[in-house]
């Protein structure tokens, strides 16, 4: 068997996973990395659901003309406004498989100073 870019991320992702859950008091801040963009969720794992969702592809995140680096740290505020006025201020943070560089720790930083909590 071939060892990709994603089968390798996709083993990774699993062993995440095996650790960290979110519930409704604590949800899961996931993160998915495109070429192009990048998407977070607030998801409570214990009933399955996602409580809230933030993306690069908004429309006030997508007309900054800047780079995805810094597109990915207004998302990370972006989410963390979303979630206090929901009234969730810690989190648990899965990165998804991805290193935490780049992109993904901007997004977390972003959070942080937004007021979430990992």
């Amino acid at each position: 068997m071939a060892k990709t870019k994603v089968s390798r991320r996709n083993k990774i992702r699993a062993r995440i996973r095996g650790v960290v859950s979110g519930t409704a008091e604590r949800p899961r801040l996931s993160v998915y990395r495109s070429n192009k963009d990048i998407y977070a969720q607030l998801i409570d794992d214990a009933n399955g659901v996602t409580l809230l969702s933030a993306s690069s592809r908004a429309k006030e995140i997508n007309e900054v003309n800047d780079t995805k680096v810094v597109k990915a740290g207004l998302v990370g505020k972006k989410l963390a406004e979303l979630a206090l006025t929901a009234g969730i201020d810690k989190v648990v943070f899965d990165r998804g498989g991805y290193l935490y560089h780049g992109r993904v720790k901007s997004l977390a930083d972003g959070a942080r100073e937004g007021g979430l909590q990992f």
